[in-house]
């Protein structure tokens, strides 16, 4: 069989599947359950086109890794076909862990298990699989490995993971804010005391980089109206799980139904294959069957929350840059209660509180380094003759309140 591969993607072109094992790892049902997985969670209920998913995205980041490497090779850096591949790989798995519905259902499905975690785990049972194949990957991955700067371009604030999500989710929504070049910022990478820098030519590309990351965030990613319908959706499974430890019967596919019924930690990845394995079962499809079946539950809270997501009748948002005055809240509060058949126990289903911050560059933590005409390795905040970088540094914290203007639950 043959395993070199050419992929039609819209964002790049033809992408390349280089070897026959990272062909294997992508037709393996840990990485084709991606494909199931939206890459924006709730963004379609603003940007219709946003329907890409995590299969789309996690092998745009392997073509940009490949491309990376390329270049970092031509300015005379050894890197090995090993490490090569390897590198791809971690990118091409580094979102295999996400649940349903990407980051909207981390807290609410797990007890504090973050995504890059069952990544780990999940590529540790591969490498099982594979006899150790995924070894380099692995500790690239983790950070294990000596040559830093792999690790740097999976995770850092200049990585490929975050150059293919803004250029990607820029493409499916039409924002074109958020594109950014990212072709023209991997042919300025270099490597100095194996850390990886951007030629000072490189500057205004990355300063395009940072501005695009700062817009996407408000503008798709912590647009009101998503963040409106993924809070909907959390509440909608905060009663689902409430109603069946009580008792009750709810329907749920049965690898969504464990983690329904239990609070599922860290240690229980590690103590029982089961849970990894029932993990590795869901999608977002799951959690749709089941808001489908929940709008017809006897429980009016359930169902009536249900019906509104399905039909996209939204609770009504407003966010702003200080918290809610008390008054404010009562009113909201006293409105409710004055809905049919709602009573005080149902106020926190509908009506929500929370607060969300933006920083598209924190300096001191992962340094974007530009190499100046000097020689010299300066942080980007330092070497940018622009304001905007100090300025894009700030973390910015805006306060929401998401409520219920017309319910019925009689």
């Amino acid at each position: 069989m043959n395993k070199r591969k050419i992929v039609n993607d819209p964002v790049y072109g033809f992408i390349n599947i280089p070897t026959e094992l990272i062909f294997d790892l992508i037709e393996h049902p840990y990485y084709q359950r991606l494909r199931r997985i939206k890459q924006l969670g709730m963004a379609e209920y603003v940007y219709p086109g946003a329907l890409h998913t995590r299969f789309h995205h996690a092998l745009g980041a392997m073509h940009l890794m490949n491309e990376a490497l390329i270049t970092l090779r031509s300015r005379g850096h050894e890197i090995s076909n090993e490490e090569l591949e390897a590198a791809q790989i971690a990118i091409l798995l580094h979102d295999v862990g996400h649940g349903p519905f990407s980051h909207v259902l981390e807290s609410i499905i797990l007890n504090q298990v973050p995504h890059e975690h069952i990544s780990f785990l999940m590529m540790e049972e591969l490498n099982k699989e594979l006899g150790g194949a995924l070894t380099l990957a692995i500790e690239m991955f983790t950070g294990k490995y000596e040559r830093k700067f792999f690790t740097q371009l999976i995770s850092s604030q200049l990585d490929v993971d975050r150059m293919d999500y803004l250029n990607r989710d820029s493409f499916f929504t039409g924002v074109r804010e958020g594109f950014i070049g990212a072709d023209r910022i991997l042919k300025m990478l270099d490597i100095v005391d194996n850390q990886l820098v951007v030629e000072q030519k490189g500057i205004y590309s990355i300063e395009n980089f940072l501005t695009a990351r700062r817009l996407m965030y408000w503008q798709v990613y912590l647009h009101k109206t998503s963040i409106c319908a993924e809070t909907m959706l959390i509440q909608i499974i905060r009663r689902a799980r409430e109603l069946i430890r009580a008792g009750e019967t709810v329907f749920a596919t049965p690898a969504f139904k464990l983690f329904l019924e239990n609070d599922v930690s860290l240690d229980d990845f590690m103590g029982d294959i089961k849970y990894l394995k029932a993990f590795a079962e869901m999608d977002d499809y799951d959690i749709w069957a089941c808001v489908k079946i929940w709008a017809k539950h006897p429980d009016k809270l359930l169902s009536n929350i249900s019906n509104m997501l399905l039909e996209r009748k939204l609770y009504k948002i407003i966010i702003q840059d200080t918290p809610f005055e008390s008054s404010f809240l009562e009113k909201i509060q006293i409105d409710l209660l004055a809905q049919s058949g709602v009573e005080k126990e149902d106020l926190s289903y509908l009506m929500i509180q929370g607060n969300t911050s933006n920083a598209a560059y924190l300096s001191g933590k992962q340094n974007i380094n530009i190499l100046t005409k000097d020689k010299r390795v300066l942080d980007i905040a330092e070497a940018s003759d622009l304001p905007t970088i100090k300025a894009l540094s700030n973390i910015v914290k805006k306060y929401y309140i998401c409520w219920a203007k017309n319910v019925y639950l009689r």
